[in-house]
């Protein structure tokens, strides 16, 4: 039988994609077990810390110590201009690697903002640490700049991964946060590996994804649509107001001092005051007890807000963590109060809404929708896709990342082109 004729230039691109393709392998091999071993570390370290402080009520009284130690490490090693996760998206737009001190410093920190009772989550942490160590690892192979890019982005679905044990939304969020509208798809088998086998090296150690059950879940007919669609938009609206709070904490603070050593000391006595005043420490640490327990179908009515002020005032006086689990928080609760308002479950309520703030505050539809599938394995897929894509039409362009590109605007079929926040289209 005659061969079939393959013309050179075919020929060459078979080759360059095969030897692409097993680059990438071994970069992403490389990564994912490398920050997948940090990612680990880092959750059971967190894990600790917050077992510590309930068993050790007394340490919510050394947050401003703690606070002082934080803004210390930062100029001990020269990073007191240190943006946190904005840093992480810079380093993608930019090509240039972040600093591998980064990794140590987050981890630090942001364990004494936990063990302490600072209102904070984990995966902004998780992003730097896993941008900088990926970062690092290019720098040390002298990448070129797109592959730097690439690289960066694979640590930070590593790193995700490895925390909240979602490895395909996890690919996809390294892909999509960057710019809103347009996805690297260069990155998408660099990313996935890295996040898979990050996610298979903490399930290795017995750390379990994240995963919850939710009942009640209705069928969807026209009327569930219509209810759907009026919590989609609360939620995009609280989504809009989460980020501005954000904002407004720092702002707060830079109204007071500019000094970090004070403003780390009087946010530390805010938030001790403000958890004396509340009665209780549910709003202390990231709150996954309280995401469970809404999911439940029990919240108090006004957790969400209180979980806001706590957070924007415990970020904005310069401790560490993320915003994300907050955002989770904050969704839960709030679905959980609404939902049977509009004829729907608390349970499934706190799902959708949980989900929906989550798109909101990040601008990141795909990975809100993936991150629905993989955390509550399947069940009510449909519904919390319509919830996530109209809360992402309605949030505005806010973000939790001030250097989060909108490229495309939300509402038209149009280029913009602009960084969230600056009010384009609103």
């Amino acid at each position: 039988m005659p061969e079939l004729p393959i013309s050179p230039h075919i020929r060459h691109s078979l080759a360059h994609n095969t030897l692409a393709l097993l680059k990438w392998l071994c970069l992403a091999v490389l990564v994912g077990l490398t920050v997948g071993l940090a990612g680990t570390l880092f959750h059971i370290v967190l894990e600790w810390a917050t077992e510590t402080r309930t068993e050790y009520p007394w340490l919510l009284y050394l947050l401003p110590v703690a606070g002082l130690a934080i803004v210390g490490a930062y100029r001990l090693l020269d990073m007191s201009d240190d943006k946190g996760t904005e840093m992480v998206l810079t380093s993608i737009r930019s090509g240039q690697p972040m600093r591998l001190r980064t990794a140590p410093l987050i981890f630090f920190a942001t364990t004494l903002t936990h063990l302490c009772g600072g209102s904070a989550g984990r995966e902004g942490a998780a992003l730097q640490l896993g941008g900088s160590i990926s970062g690092a690892i290019g720098k040390f192979l002298h990448l070129k700049e797109g592959d730097e890019k690439i690289i960066t982005m694979c640590g930070m679905a590593a790193g995700f991964s490895a925390l909240f044990g979602t490895p395909i939304s996890a690919a996809v969020f390294a892909m999509e946060v960057e710019s809103v509208g347009v996805m690297q798809y260069a990155a998408i088998v660099p990313c996935l590996v890295a996040s898979l086998l990050a996610s298979g090296v903490a399930a290795f150690f017995g750390i379990s994804g994240t995963a919850f059950v939710i009942t009640d879940v209705p069928e969807l007919d026209l009327r569930t649509m219509v209810v759907i669609v009026v919590l989609g938009a609360l939620c995009g609206a609280l989504a809009n107001l989460f980020c501005r709070a954000m904002g407004l904490g720092g702002a707060l603070y830079k109204k007071m001092t500019s000094n970090p050593w004070l403003k780390a000391v009087i946010g530390g006595c805010i938030i001790i005051a403000l958890t004396l005043l509340v009665g209780t420490r549910d709003y202390n640490g990231a709150g996954m007890d309280v995401i469970q327990r809404a999911l439940e179908g029990e919240a108090v009515p006004l957790a969400f807000v209180l979980k806001i002020v706590f957070t924007a005032l415990t970020l904005g006086a310069g401790y560490k963590g993320g915003e994300i689990v907050p955002s989770f928080f904050v969704g839960a609760t709030f679905g959980c109060v609404v939902a049977p308002l509009l004829g729907l479950s608390s349970s499934f309520g706190g799902a959708l809404a949980m989900v929906a703030v989550f798109c909101g505050v990040t601008n990141s539809p795909m990975t809100a929708i993936l991150l629905g599938y993989e955390m509550f394995t399947g069940v009510g897929i449909e519904p919390m896709a319509l919830a996530v894509a109209v809360s992402y039409m309605t949030s505005g362009y806010h973000s939790l990342y001030h250097q989060q590109k909108i490229t495309y605007s939300k509402t038209q079929a149009k280029y913009i082109d602009t960084l969230s926040g600056d009010g384009s289209e609103e």
